[in-house]
């Protein structure tokens, strides 16, 4: 991560139940990466965004994905989720994020 804080953004983790933490994410690191160096566990699998498990809302700013999010339907993307794998942050961002947020979004085969 880049030291400078010019060089980063505040990405705010809101979990269900309440808890929220704030990481800097710098330019070009995905918000995976990130929260592994600050210690803050946020659920993965492949890091590549074809598995859809570190899956958010965006709730506020602007994010942008490294590759095409293939664990994404379009329909899901244009609703404002995004895979923490392969985000970056273009701002200062708020994103809803947990294993529920999964769930709600792939958690039947008719969504």
């Amino acid at each position: 991560m880049v030291d400078d804080d010019e060089e980063t953004h505040a990405v705010e983790l809101c979990w269900s139940g309440g808890r929220v933490e704030t990481i800097r994410v710098g330019r070009g690191e995905t918000v995976v990466d990130a929260a592994e160096t600050a210690e803050v566990a946020v659920p993965y699998g492949c890091l590549y965004g074809v598995c859809g498990t570190c899956i958010a809302e965006l709730l506020d700013g602007e994010m942008t994905h490294r590759r095409s999010p293939r664990a994404l339907k379009d329909r899901t993307r244009e609703a404002g989720y995004v895979l923490l794998c392969i985000a970056t942050p273009e701002t200062d961002c708020r994103l809803r994020v947990g294993h529920d947020i999964q769930a709600e979004v792939v958690g039947t085969p008719w969504k």
